[in-house]
């Protein structure tokens, strides 16, 4: 008998947990965020009467522009945002007994034009790149490397020597010169990751060459090509690549000291296929002017002031963007250019959105269902980083990687982790409160 009762039992919490009203209580979100001027239009259809309350200043449901007011869930909720700031939107049963609570944050309206144009990338690094050692001939039959011997490691970034700021390879031969004459080791100031420190070297006599030498391989720049993602015109600022500019040899990011943008044409085509990425073949129009230059390189790619918009885009209006949790899976469309400098549009599908609160990257999956994308380029290839992704009229991320074994496929990271680190949209959590006279 009881193990009968218990039977029913779990049979009923079953069926009461998947029915439709428990299942949309559920995916009743405990705050919702919103754009100045975009309604949020919610579908629950609960079988429910409540009375709800809010700031009216920052939000109004269903029209209704007061504090207090009555609410069938039944039917769909319209909230409207109003000015940017933060409430909370009360529902009670009966007027007395608390059904959901949503915290809705109004943020301002927040559009920008969606890129897609294959741009050049000129990266100066904020010092002098480690990329290697070099075993100097000091002797008939000895080899070293004072760089190694002053434990210096590939991703170093020497950002001084002799207390002077330096990020020209060029120059660093020179002190080499002065201080192996002189006998006085060269005082490096190196960043290695977010520790700052000292050390000494004493460049070697290479015997063969005879010249002073540091034992090192350094950089102080790097060049590509890449795709706009957005250009945000009442701040003047843009954002491009959609992930991180690293150094090809030691895969560190690189400390960008300056750089710039620049139009680039894309001359042809190595087609993707299953093991081998293909690429973009661009050149940096030399007569072309500069974009805008480069003032940060993240996780979530380049960003700076742009003078001028690259020609031949498809959009000449700014669109609104979208939050994180707004992107769905299905249909989307990406714009990218596979010849010159035309901006075209391509099908994709989003196949998989993952759930992030804070930034991270590999947001979404995507792949790409065009036929004429896929016949033209074989899925995704290099260069093709930072392409803008659409869907629902907003702009909604960027493509960041392919994968390597199914190159029609690949990662795309969400937008507003872009607009974050541009500097154009507050990180989640913050909020802006709302003026009101007193």
């Amino acid at each position: 008998m009881r193990r009968s009762f218990g039977i029913l039992l779990v049979i009923f919490l079953c069926l009461a947990v998947t029915s439709a009203p428990i299942r949309h209580y559920a995916a009743f979100p405990n705050e919702l965020r919103l754009f100045q001027g975009q309604a949020k239009h919610l579908k629950y259809a609960m079988p429910v009467h409540a009375q709800a309350s809010l700031n009216p200043e920052v939000a109004a449901v269903n029209g209704v522009s007061r504090s207090t007011f009555p609410v069938d869930l039944n039917r769909p909720l319209s909230i409207e945002p109003k000015t940017s700031g933060v409430t909370e939107l009360k529902l009670k049963l009966f007027g007395k007994i608390p059904f959901k609570t949503v915290k809705l944050q109004v943020l301002p309206d927040l559009r920008v034009v969606p890129g897609g144009q294959t741009i050049g990338v000129k990266v100066k690094a904020a010092g002098i790149m480690v990329v290697g050692h070099h075993l100097v001939q000091t002797g008939p039959n000895t080899r070293q490397s004072p760089g190694e011997d002053a434990k210096l490691k590939l991703g170093d970034l020497i950002v001084a020597i002799n207390g002077q700021a330096l990020n020209d390879v060029t120059k660093v031969a020179k002190l080499a010169n002065e201080a192996g004459k002189s006998g006085k080791p060269l005082q490096l100031d190196v960043r290695r990751g977010k520790l700052l420190f000292r050390t000494s070297l004493s460049p070697s006599f290479d015997q063969e060459d005879q010249v002073w030498r540091l034992g090192l391989y350094i950089r102080d720049s790097a060049a590509g090509v890449g795709t706009l993602t957005f250009y945000a015109p009442d701040q003047g600022v843009y954002g491009a690549l959609g992930h991180v500019i690293t150094d090809m040899d030691t895969q560190t990011p690189i400390s960008v000291g300056s750089g710039q943008i620049l139009q680039s044409n894309v001359l042809s085509i190595s087609k993707s296929q299953s093991g081998e990425p293909g690429e973009k073949r661009a050149t940096i129009n030399k007569e072309g002017k500069t974009l805008g230059n480069v003032e940060k390189n993240t996780p979530f790619g380049i960003f700076g002031k742009m003078s001028h918009l690259p020609d031949h885009g498809l959009h000449m209006e700014p669109v609104p963007v979208a939050f994180a949790e707004e992107v769905e899976e299905g249909p989307a469309e990406i714009l990218t250019v596979v010849n010159g400098q035309k901006v075209e549009r391509f099908n994709i599908q989003i196949v998989h959105v993952a759930k992030q609160t804070t930034p991270a990257t590999k947001g979404m999956v995507i792949r790409i269902t065009d036929p004429k994308l896929l016949e033209r380029t074989g899925g995704i290839v290099q260069g093709m980083s930072g392409s803008p992704i659409l869907q629902n009229g907003k702009l909604v991320g960027a493509v960041t990687h392919v994968f390597v074994n199914d190159p029609t496929s690949g990662y795309g990271c969400f937008i507003e982790w872009m607009l974050q680190d541009a500097g154009i949209m507050l990180q989640q959590g913050q909020e802006q409160a709302t003026s009101k006279a007193v």
